[in-house]
C-alpha cells in the first residue's frame, strides 16, 4: 500500500476496525475511508455495490462483524449466521466487481475444530467438527475465508485472511452477558469492587486454556500482512502463549483491585477445553506481538473506566 492509497476499513467503530484505523494513521496512511452502519448497511447488497462503485477503494480491511460471547452465540444462532455471512459476501463480492487491488478478511480462531491438535495450525481447518457454542459464527467466517480463496483461484485476486485468537483492548464490549470473557471479567470485578462484594462467581471450573492478543498488536499485524503476504491459506494471529481462565480471572481481579473471593459455578459451560494458535507462520514472515497480558489488561481497564458508553453496550 502507498501512503496515499485509498483504503476502506469496514467496521471502523468496532474494537478491531478502530485499531486498524489507529495503526494506519500511526504509519502515515492518509486516505482512509470509513462509513458508520447508519451511513452504509453492509447487509444490503444494493447499497454496498453502490458504495464500491462510487468510492472505488484500492485496499479493503474487512473487520465488520456481529460478535458476542457464549450466551449471545447460543441464543441468536440464525442472526449470527445470516448477518455475518451476508455482510462479508456483499463486501468481498463488491470488492471483486470493482477491481479492489487487495482485500484482507478478518475471521476468528473459532473456525478451527473443537478438538483440533494444539497448538492449532492453519491447515487443521475443516478436519473435524466445530465447537457447538459458536458454530453459526464459525460457519459464516469459514465461508468468507473460502470465498476469498475461491476468488483467488478462479479470478486471480489477491485476497487474504487472518484468524485472530481472543482479542481485547480499547473499544471492547463490556456488556455483562453479551461480551467475551476478558472484558466481562473486567466489568464483573470492577462492579464487585465498587459494591464491596465479598465474593464473585465465575462460569465453569476455570480449567480451559486460552490465548489473548491485544488488539493494537493485531492491527499492526493486519497492516504488516497487507504489505507483506499473499496466499490462499489464512494466517493465525496470536501470541503463542496460553493461560487458564482461572489464572486470567485472578489477573483481572489483581489489576482491577478486587480483593474478595472467587467462586466457580461448574453447572455453566466451559466452552472449548484448550485454544492456542500455532503462530509460526506469522513468525516466519517476521512478525511478533508486543503487549504482554497484564500490561494489556491494565490498558483495557483504563479504557473501561474512560468509556462509559462502551460499558453499556
Amino acid at each position: 500500500m502507498e501512503k496515499n492509497s485509498k483504503i476502506y476499513v469496514a467496521g471502523h467503530r468496532g474494537m478491531v476496525g478502530s485499531a486498524i484505523v489507529r495503526e494506519l494513521e500511526r504509519q502515515g496512511y492518509t486516505n482512509i475511508i470509513t462509513r458508520t452502519h447508519k451511513e452504509l448497511d453492509l447487509t444490503r447488497q444494493e447499497v454496498v455495490e453502490k458504495f464500491f462503485a462510487q468510492e472505488k477503494p484500492e485496499y479493503v480491511f474487512l473487520a465488520a462483524a456481529k460478535v458476542g460471547g457464549i450466551i449471545a452465540n447460543q441464543t441468536a444462532l440464525a442472526d449470527f449466521m445470516y448477518e455475518n455471512m451476508i455482510m462479508e459476501m456483499n463486501v468481498i463480492h463488491s470488492a471483486w466487481k470493482n477491481g479492489v487491488k487487495k482485500l484482507e478478511f478478518l475471521g476468528s480462531s473459532c473456525i478451527y475444530p473443537r478438538m483440533a491438535p494444539q497448538p492449532m495450525k492453519e491447515s487443521c481447518l475443516l478436519t473435524s467438527e466445530l465447537e457447538k457454542t459458536n458454530e453459526a459464527y464459525a460457519l459464516a467466517k469459514i465461508s468468507g475465508l473460502k470465498y476469498c480463496e475461491y476468488l483467488n483461484k478462479q479470478y486471480g485476486t489477491d485476497y487474504i485472511s487472518l484468524m485472530p485468537t481472543n482479542l481485547y483492548g480499547p473499544n471492547d464490549n463490556y456488556h455483562p452477558t453479551h461480551s467475551h470473557v476478558l472484558p466481562a471479567l473486567i466489568r464483573r470485578f470492577h462492579e464487585a469492587k465498587e459494591a464491596g462484594l465479598t465474593e464473585v462467581t465465575c462460569w465453569g471450573d476455570g480449567t480451559p486454556l486460552r490465548e489473548f492478543l491485544y488488539v493494537d498488536d493485531l492491527a499492526n499485524l493486519c497492516v504488516f500482512l497487507m504489505n507483506n503476504y499473499s496466499g490462499d491459506e489464512t494466517v493465525n494471529a496470536g501470541t503463542g502463549k496460553e493461560v487458564t481462565i482461572k489464572e486470567l480471572t485472578e489477573l483481572v481481579a489483581k489489576v482491577v483491585g478486587y480483593e474478595g473471593k472467587i467462586l466457580w459455578d461448574t453447572s455453566k459451560p466451559n466452552g472449548t477445553p484448550r485454544k492456542l494458535l500455532d503462530v509460526s507462520k506469522s513468525a516466519a514472515l517476521g512478525w511478533k506481538y508486543q503487549v504482554e497480558l497484564e500490561d494489556g489488561i491494565r490498558l483495557s481497564y483504563q479504557d473501561f473506566l474512560n468509556n462509559p458508553m462502551r460499558a453499556e453496550r
